[in-house]
């Protein structure tokens, strides 16, 4: 191949349509053109991502292997805020998608994230999505609502997996084979993807309550407890989302509830 005759704007059409071969990247390394040596490193970029996406699919192609053919991944965003509720999400991929960038949520900057959401989105099987509200959370606790909440997501799947792959979290009373993974969010990719539609689903939720209750500050820290967020629960109180078993809130009412004790014994 004489890459001297073909125009870097002709390269750069190759690699667009996916044209590309082992003589044709080597023809780029003897080129002298500066444009030539940017597309290489380009190249190896995106290659070296796609190795790393494939590698997140190792507990997918495991069960594959054995088998089950429909996996899910399941996550939540959401378990420590002091304000909202847990989000949970299960995701169903097609086999060996590759969605670059795709990782724990936690990872990703928030305008990637959104990327990816939209990506999940249109190319899942899959999706479904689910909020465990602040009064459930303090009602049966903060575990047991997510717990709660990755059920109602499984079952709400169609079709429904022949195998589920979770963040940590296990699940004893499914009727399919589960796996639960430490950090599994940066080890597979349905994981992964659940745990940005969990997220990006959140925080968009915690967006709308910051314009009804703007004094808590909920679009910029999305209910944790950051020092912004207490001290305005201190000048307000509490409002309709926080979870009042969550402490320093349940301290807080616990100490009005006592001194509205002492005032209506007077």
């Amino acid at each position: 191949m004489n890459i001297a005759e073909l125009s870097i704007k002709q390269i750069e059409g190759l690699f667009a349509s996916g044209q590309v071969t082992e003589e044709l990247i080597e023809a780029l390394r003897q080129d002298t053109r500066a444009a030539s040596a940017r597309l290489i490193k380009r190249y190896e970029r995106q290659q070296k991502e796609v190795a790393r996406v494939k590698a997140m699919y190792r507990y997918e192609d495991e069960a594959r292997n054995e088998g089950l053919k429909v996996i899910a991944g399941v996550d939540e965003a959401g378990r420590g805020p002091l304000a909202g509720p847990v989000s949970v999400a299960a995701v169903i991929l097609p086999e060996d998608l590759i969605i670059p960038k795709i990782n724990d949520s936690k990872k990703l900057s928030e305008k990637v994230r959104d990327e990816l959401y939209d990506e999940i989105m249109a190319k899942a099987l899959c999706v479904k999505q689910v909020f465990v509200d602040e009064r459930t959370i303090d009602r049966v606790n903060i575990l047991q609502a997510t717990i709660n909440g990755m059920y109602e997501a499984i079952f709400g799947l169609e079709p429904q997996p022949d195998k589920v792959l979770l963040d940590a979290v296990k699940l004893d009373n499914l009727p399919m084979a589960s796996l639960s993974l430490i950090k599994g969010d940066a080890k597979s990719a349905s994981i992964a993807a659940a745990s940005i539609i969990a997220k990006v689903s959140r925080d968009r939720l915690m967006d709308e309550y910051d314009r009804q209750y703007p004094e808590y500050g909920f679009a910029g820290h999305k209910g944790y407890g950051t020092g912004s967020h207490i001290e305005a629960i201190r000048k307000y109180g509490p409002c309709p989302i926080h979870r009042l078993s969550f402490e320093p809130i349940k301290s807080m009412v616990e100490e009005v509830e006592e001194i509205d004790n002492i005032f209506s014994k007077q």
